[in-house]
């Protein structure tokens, strides 16, 4: 099936006992068990499995072209299960660039289970090779990255954590397997947040993990169980939903993010424009091999924080939030938003600067977007 037909039809989407054509919110947290010492009946509480949650996680699996895939309650929930897998001694090295929640739970969680991070520019394959030790354990790798838009080898780093028996796990969340496939690479875990794309209207907070193997699926699923970290049964409807119009979305948000980096870069009023596809982005060569294009999210940087306190002040069109893959354009600042988290002076060793806005293109007309920007940054 091509994308758009495998969105809608790759999946359950007809109720087995109405013939629904929707996949019914099964609101329960708990199910009546027909007899005792009977292991035949699938489901017995909604935190260990759902019927809604299930058919997402189906769907899930399909999208991601995985055997295996979990739905969780947050982004952030799927990323610190998989890194949990890593067990206390051992040790995990993350892109410098990270994302801020994802640096967070590194730096502040982790420790207290004895765990080593080491941060490192994966652009730099002799750097991500020279930092692996005898107890590292996962390369994490994010790309484009979260705000700069940095660009990791995929089909690199996987060679060089199968030539040291390391696991690989990838934040896909800019892209989503629409448009670039880590797992096709050989990685062993995808990550996303699905509130971003996936779901796309801005109104869930839910997050995935997929994976082709069977042993790392059924410890995720050991440790989604025990730390609560489950889907709600609405979120999980939503989430089937908004995942059906996703293809043509990100069709059109692609195509604003391509028109309108193109004409930021060209601004003066703009000192930088970061977005992959864009002649002088670096990586841009290596993105355009493991990617089919661009994406929906760029940032850009202005030459003061005057400028971008009248340019938000002015811009009239996006909505000033944080977060981003909604069908209406957003508009962040990742210092004060995604990468609040962090001291200011690893904002600054991630190039991440008060001047940078990061903008998530929506689906509007491009002529209306255009015309609001213009007038945002005379």
């Amino acid at each position: 099936m091509k994308t758009n037909t495998k969105l809608l039809h790759d999946y359950p989407v007809i109720d087995v006992s109405t013939g629904a054509s929707s996949i019914p919110k099964y609101q329960t947290s708990t199910f009546h068990q027909q007899k005792l010492y009977d292991d035949s009946q699938q489901f017995s509480y909604t935190r260990f499995g759902n019927p809604t949650v299930h058919a997402l996680e189906e769907a899930l699996a399909s999208f991601e072209n995985a055997r295996y895939a979990l739905a969780y309650s947050s982004g952030m929930a799927a990323i610190s299960n998989v890194l949990m897998l890593v067990k206390a001694g051992e040790h995990i090295i993350l892109p410098t660039e990270v994302y801020g929640g994802t640096c967070q739970f590194v730096n502040e969680v982790l420790p207290n289970f004895h765990i080593e991070t080491t941060f490192v520019d994966f652009a730099d394959l002799h750097a991500v090779e020279a930092a692996i030790q005898s107890n590292t354990a996962m390369l994490y790798v994010e790309t484009p990255s979260n705000p700069l838009l940095k660009i990791s080898d995929i089909e690199a780093i996987v060679a060089l954590a199968k030539k040291h028996e390391i696991l690989t796990a990838a934040d896909n969340t800019f892209m989503t397997a629409l448009h670039q496939s880590p797992l096709g690479y050989g990685v062993d875990i995808v990550v996303e947040s699905m509130t971003k794309f996936i779901n796309g209207h801005s109104d869930v907070v839910a997050g995935l993990a997929a994976t082709n193997d069977e042993v790392l699926y059924e410890k995720l699923k050991l440790y989604q169980k025990n730390f609560g970290a489950i889907l709600g049964v609405e979120d999980a409807w939503l989430v089937l939903r908004g995942m059906k119009t996703m293809g043509l979305r990100m069709e059109r948000s692609i195509e604003n993010a391509e028109k309108i980096a193109q004409f930021l870069a060209q601004h003066p009023q703009v000192k930088q424009v970061y977005y992959p596809t864009l002649a002088h982005h670096k990586g841009q060569a290596i993105h355009m091999k493991q990617a089919q294009n661009g994406g929906a999210v760029l940032s850009f940087e202005l030459h003061t924080k005057e400028d971008l306190i009248r340019f938000t002040e002015r811009v009239q069109l996006p909505i000033l939030a944080v977060s981003l893959g909604g069908v209406e354009s957003i508009l962040s600042h990742p210092a004060t938003m995604s990468h609040a988290c962090l001291p200011a002076h690893e904002r600054l060793n991630q190039g991440i600067c008060d001047e940078l806005l990061r903008l998530s293109c929506g689906i509007e007309d491009i002529e209306d977007l255009l015309e609001d920007l213009a007038q945002a940054l005379q």
